[in-house]
This record gives structure tokens, C-alpha cells and sequence, in this order.
């Protein structure tokens, strides 16, 4: 490329102001692409994480001299999202959202979780119009009000029964999902993305009227903390589990059977609203930690020195951030078998999938006694996580569908200085298309 690109990328959730991996890959990507020398412009909604989070984020996030933030807040509070959520419109967030927009030649413009920003933003143009628009599916929602196909508040869901799903859970129906606004909107999307092949498939398995291709997540190495682990948090062998402390993550379902683990401690990293059900539900077993919410920086080490990492959620993960968290410090994974995390454990060989307690248990119970068995699922997990889930992986990946998009849309790249036909043919021909992804076990 001949010059820097001008990215701008919308979103609900943006570090400090966030709860999930969605975020966190958002922050990654935007700061790969800093680093690389780009200009990242990033909206992101404060009226939205105030709803649910009042008080102002007690983690601090690094800021990057190449990425700049606009955190919407319209003075109306909740009433911009609620307006939103209802209509499918812009509405109080429209006219800052078209100054950003309207403010930078744009080369791409990279769509994130935009619930609360409404499908009528896929349909806003920058002044200057040679742009590419992407979006990743970073949960369900373009096919499920609830974000999550969890249904009726009690199971994945098999069907949909969008209506009445919405009205047990107490949320307000959203009529523009029934109007044809979000598959108007979506046609001014030129590629929509997914963290892995699951849920691409139930994006087309749910009717969704546009192709939805791969591209997984990642994570920088650039740290290297396994090469320099922090101590160890505590003398007694342990197994781990990340993530918010949610129903859906499945966090109970290994309270009751830690009874069942002995010499081993169960650490639990993160927060959430289901948390003083999940302390309350452990507080007969002193070997289940709570450790709070923590930053990156001391996450390394937890997952480093843990025997396995466990995912148990029960419902449909889009992709599983914390596996290749745990991968990328040569940590072996133990996770349901359900939504896309076999997905990610089958590419790697870097652990094992349970269908069962007892599939959980003998998994727990054949790591906790071969410390070799540990070394060489670690490793491959590392190996698969430098080739497919590393910045430099996703960057390439991340490149490909840009460049052939814009030879779709324009017949050639707009940010180079000059059109190149050696390029252009390679393009053409597909080889420089996207690499070949293993297939699921």
C-alpha cells in the first residue's frame, strides 16, 4: 500500500466502556492497525453502556497515538438507545455519527455489535464515496432480538420464536425486525464477516439474506508473557475460568461438580449480574475463588500457570476468545461441545470437548495427572493459535477481504496512488485469496 488508510469503525462497546470479547477484539484490531500506521477513528455508544453500567469503568485501558475515540452521548440518557432499539433508527446519535463520518476520507468502515446504533447506520455514506463496508458478526443478533439464540430464558435455541422469546425475557418488541428495514440496510454492506464457521452457517441457517464469510479472531503475542510469566497466583494447582459471570457462560454447572475435583482449586476471573448467585451457590467450597474483574496484564499469568482452561457455556459462543487466550500462553482448553468452541478446540488439537459431566470430569482428571499430556496439548494449541489466531495471521486475512472487495466494487484499489495491473491480475486469478481454514473434526 502506498499510503495509510483511514479506518473508522462503529460500535456499542469500546474499552473502558465494555463487557465482552467483542470489545476486546475491536481494541486489538484498532491498535494493529495503529500500529501498522493507520488512522482509526472508533464511535461507540455511552448513552448504551450506562444503561446497564451507571457508574464509570474502573479498569483502564491504554489509548494509542493513531486511534481516536467518539463515545456518543446524546444528553437524553437512556431514551437514545430505548428510541433505537424500538425503531431500528439513528434517531439522537445520527447528527454526530455523520459529523465523524462526513470529517475523514474514509477508506473502510468496519461495522461491530451496532444493536443500539440501529441498521439504519449501514445505510449512511461518507462524503467520499470510494469506501468499503464491513461488518462482523460478533453475537446473533442480526438473526435473534436476544443476541444470544438463548431461548426463553432456559436453553439454546433450536427454533426461532422471536416474538414470544422476546416477551419472556421482558423486552419490548422490536417491529422494524418485521418491516424489511435490517435486510434494506444490509445491502449496503459490501462483505459481512464471522468469527468462525458455525456461526456464518446459522446466519445462513436462520434465513439471513446476505453471505457471511470467515474470519476468526485473534490476539497479540506481542507481549510474550509465557516466555515471562508473572509468578504464580497461589501454591495449589488450579483450573481457570474467564468470562462474565452470566447464566449462558455456564459457570454453575461446574460449581456443584467441583465437589468432585479434589486437590484441585477452580479460579474464577470476571464479573457479571449472575455473580452473587454463583458466590452464594459456591460458598460451601473454599477451593472456588472469585478474583474479580482484571485487567490483560494480569490474566497472563492466571492462565500460564493454570492446568487447563475450562469454557462451559451453554449457549451458542460465536467463537471462544478465552481458548485462544489460553492458547496463546501454551495452556490446554477443556470446552462444551456446543456453538463454535469444538470448532476452535478440532482446528487445534490444543484440548478436549465434553458433552457430559462425566466427559468433563475424565478430561479434568487425565490433565490433572500427566503433566506431559499438558505440555503437548499446550503446545499444539500455541502452534495452531501462531497460524490462525495471531495478529499476524489476522491481519493478512483481515487485508485479502479488503483488497478483493474493493476490486469488486471498484475494479481496483482505491488507495493505492496508481493503479496496479500485476495486482490486479493476482487478484483476479484468486491467489491471493483467503487461506485455506482446516475443517472441523
Amino acid at each position: 500500500m502506498n499510503r495509510p488508510l483511514n479506518f473508522l469503525h462503529l460500535t456499542i462497546f469500546y474499552p473502558p466502556y465494555s463487557f465482552g470479547g467483542d470489545a476486546m477484539y475491536i481494541y486489538r484490531l484498532s491498535h494493529a492497525l495503529g500500529d501498522a500506521g493507520h488512522h482509526v477513528d472508533v464511535i461507540h455508544c455511552l448513552d448504551s453502556y450506562h444503561l446497564l453500567h451507571p457508574a464509570e469503568p474502573t479498569i483502564k485501558f491504554a489509548d494509542h497515538p493513531n486511534v481516536t475515540t467518539h463515545g456518543l452521548r446524546s444528553g437524553y440518557g437512556w431514551l437514545s438507545p430505548l428510541l433505537t432499539q424500538q425503531t431500528g433508527q439513528t434517531y439522537l446519535k445520527r447528527k454526530t455519527i455523520e459529523q465523524v463520518l462526513q470529517g475523514n476520507p474514509y477508506d473502510v468502515l468496519h461495522y461491530h455489535n451496532i444493536s443500539l446504533l440501529g441498521p439504519e447506520v449501514l445505510t449512511l455514506e461518507p462524503a467520499h464515496e470510494q469506501v468499503v463496508k464491513m461488518y462482523t458478526t460478533h453475537e446473533h443478533w442480526l438473526i435473534c432480538p436476544m443476541h444470544v439464540l438463548w431461548k426463553f430464558n432456559s436453553r439454546p435455541c433450536e427454533k426461532p420464536e422471536c416474538l414470544r422469546c422476546t416477551l419472556m425475557a421482558k423486552r419490548p418488541p422490536q417491529l422494524w425486525r418485521y418491516n424489511g428495514l435490517l435486510a434494506k440496510s444490509s445491502q449496503h454492506v459490501d462483505q459481512f464477516v464471522s468469527p468462525s464457521r458455525f456461526t456464518a452457517n446459522m446466519h445462513a441457517k436462520r434465513g439471513f439474506s446476505q453471505p457471511v464469510a470467515h474470519l476468526p479472531y485473534f490476539i497479540d503475542r506481542v507481549d510474550r508473557d509465557w516466555q515471562q510469566p508473572g509468578p504464580r497466583p497461589q501454591e495449589n494447582p488450579y483450573f481457570l475460568f474467564v468470562g462474565r459471570l452470566e447464566i449462558i457462560k455456564g459457570l454453575q454447572t461446574l460449581i456443584d461438580l467441583w465437589e468432585r475435583v479434589p486437590n484441585f482449586d477452580l479460579l474464577v476471573a470476571g464479573t457479571g449480574n449472575y455473580e452473587q448467585e454463583l458466590k452464594a451457590q459456591a460458598a460451601g467450597n473454599p477451593r472456588i475463588k472469585f478474583l474479580g474483574a482484571l485487567p490483560q496484564r494480569e490474566l497472563g499469568a492466571l492462565y500460564f500457570h493454570a492446568t487447563a482452561c475450562i469454557v462451559p457455556s451453554i449457549t451458542y459462543e460465536t467463537f471462544g476468545m478465552i481458548i485462544i487466550e489460553s492458547f496463546a500462553r501454551k495452556t490446554p482448553v477443556i470446552a462444551r461441545d456446543l456453538g463454535a468452541l469444538p470448532e476452535v478446540i478440532h482446528d487445534s488439537g490444543g484440548g478436549f470437548v465434553y458433552r457430559s459431566d462425566d466427559e468433563l470430569l475424565a478430561a479434568i482428571h487425565q490433565l490433572a495427572a500427566s503433566p506431559r499430556l499438558r505440555r503437548e496439548l499446550g503446545e499444539k494449541g500455541y502452534n495452531a493459535f501462531v497460524r490462525w489466531w495471531s495478529k499476524e495471521a489476522h491481519l493478512e486475512l483481515y487485508f485479502n477481504f479488503l483488497r478483493q472487495n474493493a476490486l469488486r466494487k471498484f475494479g481496483y484499489l482505491p488507495w493505492e496512488q496508481r493503479r496496479s495491473p500485476e495486482v490486479h491480475s493476482l487478484f483476479q486469478t484468486g491467489k491471493a485469496g483467503v487461506h485455506p481454514r482446516p475443517q472441523a473434526a
